[in-house]
């Protein structure tokens, strides 16, 4: 045991000495050195499920609302779990002197000074529990409050298209009034503490009945969910069920124990709330800190990215700085909220405060409750690369393994064949958005599809989801989730095209379709085909005994199935097409552009990369915010130029109201816009690094004004660490070092 811990030790050491020489991540911390006036001047810190927006007001208090993955309400919405509110008493002098306030990203921390005071705040990486320490060079008695915006029922003044009970064909778009629950206040004797519990639930009794789903066995989704938690401190003044007071001290700390349950009730909730709370009051405070700088110090130690200017340049240094922080920031974001029960929420996370639309309702959201594919997967492309795998798992639980079996059933109710697809727009537990569905039931129907045209005959976010699928198995070679995930899924996604679409002269015929929610009327839409031609490859390619010959077969038959990828002419010039045959344009979407980006079956080294580069010339609509992916085919196509400013654009393109320089949006969907941040890095990454077969391309689109140092990951458990300096490239290391054969330099 006394050899494993100095191996431990040594390892730490080790790591910290890494992080030391590149001064990575700390040269990225935000600073502010004035107080803010409202939370739209908050930070960011989490846990991984629990998430924090964190600023303190001119008068010296500290606040936080707190945000949690799995927050759930009757309706579907994705709660605050509340807001506290630490006070110094006796109060601060006024204005505050030498006041700073910095978020340390190497160990997740905030760290507060003013007048003679320090807090620090920090959520644990291992455990529900937010702390918040506080010394000061004269005796205090802070207090904490709870301070509560659910206090009455009360009807939603405004909703979203997501929203349930949200309908567009009838007056003020409300089926009935969303009824909002309030929150219930503990009686405790030396703490303070709240809780939400839904009473009611639109799952079972309203979505699932409404969809025809009522004879598929489960669980209600929401009903008795209940969230909240307990404020201790060591020397405890109670002044009410609000507020506690920390005895006179020089030394302070409460600790926020959070505690979500489903199904449950008040009595087991808080019964296992204490449970919680004296178990890990049982560690000291040291070796908690301590466990915790370790996981963030893994975190950061395991990927980076630094860029520099390699010239005096003001504006290249500027926007290298820019865009190494943005990647830092938007990375720690997802560590924040990403480790979770469920996937990130697009807009907002976990992270959305009050907004002018809806001032006060630090709950609202727009685009509500539920997850749109499209939206939801550009977090998570760049995650292998990065080598944060086990926040894909979130993802993967909800679409390949908790709602499979429903998919399923829904496809053999809806269309009557065997095989999955996978909605667009599904809420947590699988059901359709009401909207979409339409307001006519199930039983009432002859089509049983949604009524909604925007993804009535979209289907691509099965492949995308396999596609993640055989990345995260790529890279780690881990043979058991191949088993559990990637082919059970992929087989059920491939059979549903098999079964739905007839064949002519031995070629489907992908109609009725879709091309996104762009172009609704199509034959053989491209984001389709590329999936299916790109994850056939995928599999064909697969190197496992737990592959039999039957698959194989299965796979190649599909394969010998698949028309070409469409091509159209524009001005006498060939390029990709959004489908073979494509009409009635609704929405903005490049999809022509799949086969370069999500299925990268088209690259800066292909043949046919032409017709892509051409596609990207001449398409309708363009952008770099948001979701809107042009950084990402610009890189993947290597226009060095374009892919820069794209990304120099998006990386200072922030929420004008925030503070924080990593809260991006609305844009398209809300603040803080995880698809833009998703795409930023999704775009750098594949700058330094692309792979195709067994190659790993590096620099591919690199403007040579930069340098870089970096580490990341590829395909087979392989790490590369390198720097590009004043046009040449240099690696420092590489594991395993068989794969250095495979390195293409193209800088």
């Amino acid at each position: 045991m006394m050899k494993n811990i100095v191996l431990i030790c040594l390892f730490i050491q080790s790591s910290f000495i890494a992080q030391t020489d590149l001064d990575l991540p700390s040269k990225f911390n935000v600073t502010w050195n004035t107080p803010s006036k409202d939370y739209n001047g908050s930070m960011p810190i989490g846990n991984g499920e629990i998430g924090l927006n964190v600023w303190v007001e001119e008068n010296g208090d500290l606040l936080f609302y707190i945000g949690k993955t799995d927050s759930w309400d009757a309706y579907g919405r994705l709660l605050k779990v509340g807001k506290i509110r630490i006070k110094l008493s006796p109060s601060q002098k006024f204005p505050l002197q030498n006041f700073d306030q910095t978020l340390h990203l190497e160990n997740s921390t905030i760290e507060i000074k003013y007048n003679n005071c320090k807090i620090l705040l920090w959520v644990e990486a291992n455990n529900p529990v937010i702390n918040v320490e506080i010394e000061s060079s004269e005796e205090i008695s802070p207090i904490a409050s709870l301070e509560f915006w659910r206090t009455s029922e009360y009807q939603l003044p405004k909703i979203e298209i997501s929203d349930v009970m949200y309908d567009h064909s009838i007056q003020n778009n409300q089926i009935e009034p969303t009824i909002v629950e309030p929150d219930s206040i503990l009686n405790l004797d030396n703490e303070i503490g709240w809780f939400h519990i839904n009473k009611k639930s639109v799952g079972q009794n309203f979505t699932s009945l409404h969809q025809g789903l009522q004879n598929f066995k489960r669980a209600d989704p929401l009903l008795n969910r209940i969230f909240g938690g307990i404020v201790v401190t060591e020397n405890p003044i109670k002044i009410d069920n609000s507020s506690i007071k920390s005895k006179n001290s020089t030394k302070h700390r409460f600790s926020i124990y959070l505690l979500t349950e489903h199904p449950s009730t008040p009595i087991k909730w808080l019964e296992n709330l204490n449970s919680l709370v004296n178990k890990i009051e049982g560690i000291s405070i040291k070796q908690k800190f301590d466990q915790h700088s370790i996981w963030w110090n893994n975190f950061w130690e395991r990927s980076w990215i630094d860029i520099s200017a390699n010239n005096s340049n003001p504006k290249d240094m500027e926007d290298a700085f820019t865009v190494s922080q943005a990647y830092a920031l938007q990375r720690f974001i997802n560590a924040c909220n990403g480790r979770g029960e469920y996937p990130i929420k697009f807009n907002g996370s976990i992270f959305n405060v009050p907004f002018k639309d809806a001032p006060g309702d630090a709950d609202y959201r727009r685009w509500g409750p539920g997850y749109w594919w499209q939206n939801t997967r550009l977090p998570y492309y760049s995650m292998p690369a990065s080598g944060d795998f086990e926040m894909m798992l979130p993802l993967f639980k909800m679409y390949a393994k908790d709602n499979f079996e429903l998919f399923k059933y829904r496809t053999k109710l809806y269309l009557d064949v065997n095989g999955v697809f996978i909605p667009e727009c599904i809420y947590f537990w699988g059901d359709l958005f009401t909207e979409s569905y339409g307001a006519t039931p199930f039983e009432n129907r002859s089509d049983k599809l949604q009524e909604s045209g925007w993804h009535k005959w979209e289907w691509v976010s099965g492949l995308e989801l396999v596609y993640l699928l055989l990345d995260y198995f790529e890279y780690t070679n881990d043979e058991e989730f191949l088993s559990e995930y990637v082919l059970p899924t992929s087989n059920e996604i491939i059979a549903f095209f098999d079964n739905f679409y007839k064949t002519e002269n031995g070629k489907l015929v992908m109609k009725p379709s879709q091309s996104g929610e762009t172009w609704w009327k199509c034959l053989n839409p491209m984001p389709e085909l590329t999936g299916l031609h790109s994850v056939v490859n995928r599999l064909l390619n697969l190197k496992s005994d737990k592959i039999n010959i039957e698959m194989t077969d299965y796979w190649k038959s599909i394969k010998s199935k698949l028309p070409d990828l469409p091509i159209h002419e524009n001005n006498g010039i060939k390029m990709f097409a959004p489908a073979e045959k494509f009409e009635n344009k609704m929405n903005i979407e490049n999809t022509e552009l799949y086969s370069v980006f999500p299925f990268q079956l088209v690259n800066f080294n292909s043949q046919n990369k032409q017709l892509a580069i051409d596609a990207f010339k001449y398409r309708l609509d363009k952008g770099n915010w948001g979701w809107r992916q042009d950084d990402i085919f610009a890189s993947y196509l290597g226009l060095v130029d374009t892919t820069k400013k794209y990304l120099v654009e998006r990386a200072k393109n922030k929420n004008a109201d925030s503070r924080f320089p990593a809260f991006w949006g609305p844009n398209y969907d809300w603040t803080p816009d995880q698809t833009h941040g998703g795409v930023l890095m999704k775009t750098l990454q594949s700058m330094l690094i692309q792979t195709e077969d067994d190659k790993i391309y590096i620099l591919p689109t690199w403007p040579k004004e930069w340098d870089v140092k970096f580490r990341l990951n590829a395909p087979n458990k392989t790490t590369i660490e390198g720097n590009y300096s004043k046009g040449k490239f240099e690696i420092i290391n590489i594991s395993p070092e068989k794969r250095k054969s495979d390195i293409v330099i193209i800088n």
